[in-house]
């Protein structure tokens, strides 16, 4: 399998002010992630607000960011986690219209009891479109799974063919590490937490799956091109400008990320319910903290505009 490399955006789900999803949006995002040399999209997942989807809208997504496809940009699309028969159907959908993998994340409801079941939870789906890469995504400060996906990966490696690797969303750097040198880094292990970026770097990750990436991809690279030159104090000091971005997710809340889309200079409308929306004095208030800060500089743009 082709192995995936470099910044994964997590891309925003556009709705319409009513709430039904803006699918004309979807062409102008991957135009504006590929303008800023971003790898590929991780679909309809967490940032894309996938558990508030319902089936035929995320088809319809899956459908439309597959159009005109660019094999230099790989699309993977997140299936859900709950419902096995679900995510097959999704799967099969995703394969037909030319999506290049699919992803699931552990039950999170009717947990598995352990790593031996949560893999013959994965291998069932991934037995649906065995010619398709598959991923597990880990991200337990959502799941409440937490078991070693060293182990899982093991397992995995026996029972599902098409096993193409792991979104690894977890501050866990010790077995992040284990994962991604598995049988001679057989996997794309590709890191999930765009805060922690550097220190992934230093142990060896080359892919990045992240929702800041689709606004401020720009810092990222510099990132990474600082690290490959061995320019590790620099690199340090745009990780911590890039955590200072990521700060403001937190003092705004769950659904703000789509507001520091808009200051890039793309609105894809409000959030779903339970997330929220900010009011226009929130927004203002966010664009006077990111005027303190290089937000400008940083910030991703269309080709066209810079």
């Amino acid at each position: 399998m082709k192995h995936i490399k470099g910044l994964v955006v997590a891309p925003f789900t556009a709705f319409l002010s009513n709430g039904d999803v803006d699918i004309e949006k979807v062409s102008m995002q991957k135009k504006y992630y590929k303008d800023n040399g971003l790898a590929g999209a991780f679909v309809c997942g967490t940032t894309g607000e996938g558990t508030a989807l319902t089936v035929s809208e995320k088809k319809l997504l899956f459908k439309e960011w597959a159009k005109d496809k660019d094999d230099e940009f790989a699309l993977i699309a997140f299936l859900g986690g709950t419902s096995v028969r679900e995510c097959i159907e999704l799967a099969t959908y995703a394969e037909s219209v030319g999506i290049d993998a699919v992803a699931v994340t552990a039950p999170y409801y009717q947990k598995a009891a352990g790593v031996e079941d949560l893999s013959h939870f994965c291998a069932e789906i991934a037995a649906a479109v065995p010619e398709m890469p598959f991923y597990f995504y880990h991200i337990p400060c959502l799941t409440n799974v937490y078991c070693s996906m060293y182990d899982l990966l093991k397992r995995m490696d026996k029972e599902i063919p098409n096993l193409a690797g792991i979104k690894y969303t977890f501050e866990n750097m010790m077995d992040y590490q284990l994962c991604l040198n598995y049988e001679g880094c057989k996997y794309d292990i590709m890191w999930g937490r765009d805060e922690m970026m550097l220190p992934a770097l230093s142990i060896g990750a080359k892919a990045f799956v992240g929702s800041t990436y689709g606004y401020n991809a720009p810092i990222y690279h510099e990132i990474m091109r600082l690290f490959g030159e061995g320019s590790i104090d620099e690199a340090a000091d745009l990780q911590l400008i890039a955590n200072k971005f990521i700060a403001f997710l937190g003092k705004y809340g769950n659904g703000s990320g789509k507001a520091f889309m808009k200051a890039a200079g793309f609105d894809l409308g409000p959030t779903r319910p339970p997330l929220h929306t900010l009011s226009d004095a929130e927004y203002c208030s966010l664009r006077e903290d990111l005027a303190g800060l290089p937000f400008e500089k940083w910030r991703c743009r269309f080709a066209d505009d810079r």
